[in-house]
């Protein structure tokens, strides 16, 4: 790989085979020094030393994105680097499907603090950095990544579609308001199981019961999002969503 040029920061990153962690590895690729950002230092280390191994550049930024004061520190962190700040994405994210009668208000808040109100916290901190270091050779992006539950509520799931939804809303806002800034948001919407780690660990059955290419390969997913980065400001998408072949909606 050549010397990276640009930065990107990956918000929300744990294992390996993750929607997260493929994106830090995307990013290097292609010549981002990427920011690999997580609240577990073994797992962002981990992702960060093979990226190194790899030829690629990559720095751990350890940072709860749902305490104001962490993600403030890792921006800075962010900017003392010379290079400038091109890519961000907010995968961060939890589910916990559960009857709604039993559904706490901790719980409630939580969810959405996590999958919501963080990507308030890092977007703010990230747009404020990309507006000061705009050129305008620069392409610069924000991206979330979103789920079945942001378009639509299933039974159960009252807690996630509810912060889903919210973020949602929250890029369309950035969409209109920094797209004629120059940046680039858009909105990735996830609509069906993820062949990564979760599964693969907890519901392997599942997976085989889906059948070949029955759950979506977390690399044409972050194939996607890289996509979406290199296209021209003429003809740029606010949202997507993606599904295998044969998943109902």
């Amino acid at each position: 790989m050549t010397q990276a040029t640009k930065n990107a920061v990956i918000f929300g990153v744990g294992a390996r085979n993750g929607v997260g962690a493929e994106l830090c590895h995307q990013a290097a690729e292609r010549g981002f020094h990427v920011f690999v950002n997580g609240r577990t230092e073994e797992k962002i280390t981990a992702i960060a030393e093979t990226i190194v191994a790899d030829g690629g550049e990559a720095t751990p930024l350890l940072a709860d994105v749902t305490d104001e004061l962490d993600v403030k520190n890792a921006l800075v962190k962010v900017a003392q680097d010379v290079r400038p700040l091109e890519l961000a994405v907010y995968n961060a994210g939890n589910n916990r499907p559960s009857p709604f009668l039993d559904v706490t208000p901790e719980v409630f808040e939580q969810m959405w603090r996590v999958i919501c109100f963080g990507g308030f916290l890092t977007a703010q901190a990230t747009l404020k950095l990309m507006l000061q270091q705009q050129t305008k050779a620069a392409r610069q992006s924000f991206m979330f990544t979103g789920a079945s539950g942001s378009m639509r509520g299933k039974a159960n799931f009252a807690a996630f579609a509810a912060g889903k939804g919210a973020m949602r809303m929250l890029a369309q806002s950035l969409a209109r308001e920094f797209g004629p800034q120059g940046i680039h948001i858009a909105h990735v919407i996830i609509d069906g199981a993820i062949n990564g780690h979760m599964l693969q660990k907890n519901y392997a059955g599942y997976l085989d019961k889906l059948g070949e290419d029955g759950a979506l390969d977390v690399a044409a997913i972050a194939a996607t999002f890289m996509m979406l980065h290199d296209q021209p400001r003429s003809a740029w998408t606010q949202e997507i969503d993606l599904r295998p072949f044969k998943e109902t909606f």
